[in-house]
């Protein structure tokens, strides 16, 4: 229960309004039911003479006021008998009875007609808080998660919760003040048989819980399950031609086949529990029914209770009434504690803490940045796990307008310093800044604002060219997308698409060749006009066609912008104001093409090993 007063403190709270009409809707129709029952047994007592009591009208002050109540309200019926006669008199309480039910079920409707938008609202909430801390986390969080069991978590546990915690929301408004209400007439009734039930109630309670936590256990094991398979899934629809390229189709499956056989397997665990939810609260309610009748019925043989015997029925009709809701009360229990755990794999991602934090007092956008901006690394170090370092005090000064390339070999840091500029990381030590203040003295929009990314791998999604383009500034015009476009040397290519610039890419870009996806995100970068530009390995994976016309758009893109380039081909960045060479985390040369090839260190031999690979080629 502590678990649910926190998910309704936390989720229902903006709903509270809608809880209070629910409630008191509900109290309406528990105290309809009550009545309708308390109506029908005296008129029947005194309909089939099974009360032969002569009543007279009394007035309030000539007793209780439950007693004076019940004795005019028998006086009013003797009188409705001898004046309209019997069978008059019960066609007139028949009646009132279906007018007294017809306002009980339109109550019981209003009270689920305000828990509606409740239960939906909650579970919306949760998709959008899910949705918005998937995008808000650090690129660092999704380095030790699996995408598939990300995905796993916003549509899987969010379906359980809605299929379990918020459905059962009318319910945990409803039962409670039914057990609550009936409880109370049985109290009035005979007070020494209700507390025999209180005693019975908990201890049918205390089983029913008992198989409940058990549930809870199987269910968050089953659900981390499904999140492998969904992660398996992913991978192998990712990973499709290479696992066709080694035969690897068996292995995949073995794996699959595993994982879903011990789904299968928690599956069943968690059906057959909850299956057994129903009858084994239909035995104990039915137990309890007996214990009570037999305890009743030995208090009014013994004459130790005021209660009669048409009292003891009606205690006996109310009371079975109070197992109903019970049991509902039950199975929401077993229902719940799917749900909860649910909600403990999804609060791994709302409550996971997220380091890249705006500053209370942020540092105000530079006005004019029409050269590009300064970036400057002073003694920087950096560690993904806190244990390798990999970076050590990094030195360097990008002045604003000039072009600065990173090259070495894979794994010496080049992509990792590069990534502390935007605040994809943060510095273990040292000190990144841009124009003179601390990269954490800005808004993280702000400071991000000022750059264009251009990766290796670009990154489209599943829309139109325009879109795609117009990505990150949805106010731009046709005419500004369109000479973005010309800029990247994509407009002829996509004027060629059957739908110009409404042509839809396809699932990550996958509609065009690389050289047009990378063209359209280097158009991406134009639109945006950053004075900051960082392009990593941006013609790498190109032919030579598509780099010739790729640099040719980079070229344009540069002018006027501080520039940083992580370069592979080393040939493309031959012009660059400052050429910096990287090995295992530091900056071991740096200078101007020339100089560094007159030095003769590193960057000369990558140079050599470049033009020896390329002539090899040609002789192939």
């Amino acid at each position: 229960m502590k678990d649910l007063f926190s998910f309704m403190k936390r989720f229902a709270a903006p709903y509270k309004w809608y809880v209070v009409g629910s409630v008191l809707f509900n109290f309406l129709t528990m105290f309809l039911t009550v009545f309708s029952f308390a109506f029908i047994m005296p008129i029947l007592r005194i309909l089939f003479n099974l009360d032969t009591t002569n009543y007279t009208r009394m007035g309030w002050e000539d007793g209780d006021f439950q007693d004076v109540l019940i004795n005019n309200f028998y006086w009013y019926v003797t009188q409705l008998i001898e004046a309209k006669g019997a069978v008059a008199t019960l066609a007139l309480m028949a009646c009132a009875l279906v007018l007294a039910t017809l306002l009980k079920v339109m109550s019981a409707y209003m009270s689920d007609y305000f828990v509606i938008p409740m239960r939906n609202g909650v579970v919306t909430d949760i998709r959008n808080q899910m949705y918005d801390k998937i995008v808000s986390l650090p690129i660092g969080f999704y380095t030790h998660e699996r995408k598939g069991d990300i995905m796993s978590r916003l549509l899987g546990d969010v379906g359980e919760i809605e299929a379990s915690v918020t459905a059962s929301l009318a319910g945990l408004v409803k039962n409670p003040i039914q057990i609550i209400g009936y409880l109370f007439v049985m109290v009035v009734l005979s007070w020494k048989l209700t507390i025999f039930v209180f005693i019975l109630l908990p201890i049918a309670g205390w089983i029913m819980g008992a198989v409940g936590k058990k549930l809870k256990a199987t269910s968050l094991e089953a659900q981390n399950r499904l999140g492998s398979i969904l992660s398996t899934a992913e991978e192998t629809i990712g990973g499709l031609r290479v696992i066709k390229a080694f035969n690897a189709e068996t292995q995949m499956e073995k794996m699959f086949y595993g994982e879903t056989n011990d789904y299968l397997r928690l599956s069943n665990s968690i059906q057959r529990r909850w299956s057994l939810a129903h009858p084994m609260s239909e035995f104990l309610g039915t137990a309890a029914v007996a214990v009570v009748l037999w305890f009743g019925g030995a208090l009014i043989l013994g004459g130790e209770t005021s209660i009669d015997a048409p009292g003891f029925i009606y205690y006996m009709v109310i009371f079975y009434s109070l197992i109903n809701p019970a049991k509902e009360l039950t199975k929401i229990s077993y229902t719940l504690q799917k749900g909860m755990a649910a909600l403990h794999r999804i609060d791994k991602i709302l409550e996971a803490d997220n380091p890249i934090k705006d500053p209370d007092n942020p540092v105000a956008l530079p006005i004019n940045l029409k050269h590009g901006g300064s970036v400057t690394f002073k003694d920087v170090s950096f560690s993904y796990d806190g244990e390798r370092m990999v970076l050590e005090d990094i030195n360097l000064k990008i002045p604003s307008g000039k072009t600065v390339a990173l090259v070495g070999q894979s794994g010496s840091g080049k992509s990792t310093l590069v990534d502390l500029i935007p605040r994809f990381w943060d510095v273990v030590h040292g000190e990144v800044s841009v124009e003179g203040h601390d990269v954490d003295q800005y808004k993280v929009a702000d400071l991000r604002s000022m750059m264009g990314i251009v990766n290796q791998e670009p990154i489209l999604f599943n829309d139109t060219i325009f879109n795609n383009i117009a990505f990150g500034s949805p106010e731009a015009s046709y005419e500004k997308v369109v000479e973005a476009a010309k800029v990247a040397n994509a407009y002829e290519f996509i004027m060629a698409t059957e739908k110009g610039f409404d042509t839809l890419t396809g699932d990550r870009g996958c509609r065009l060749s690389g050289g047009q996806r990378q063209r359209l995100s280097i158009a991406r970068a134009v639109l945006k006009n950053p004075p900051i530009l960082i392009l990593d390995e941006a013609t790498s994976a190109l032919d030579t066609e598509s780099e010739r016309l790729v640099q040719e758009a980079l070229e344009r893109l540069m002018k006027n912008r501080t520039t940083i380039v992580i370069a592979h081909r080393l040939s493309t960045i031959a012009n660059a104001d400052l050429i910096c060479v990287m090995q295992e985390g530091k900056i071991v040369e740096r200078g101007t093409h020339h100089e560094l090839m007159e030095l003769g260190g590193v960057y000369k031999h990558l140079v050599d090993m470049q033009q020896v690979g390329s002539e090899d080629d040609k002789v192939k």
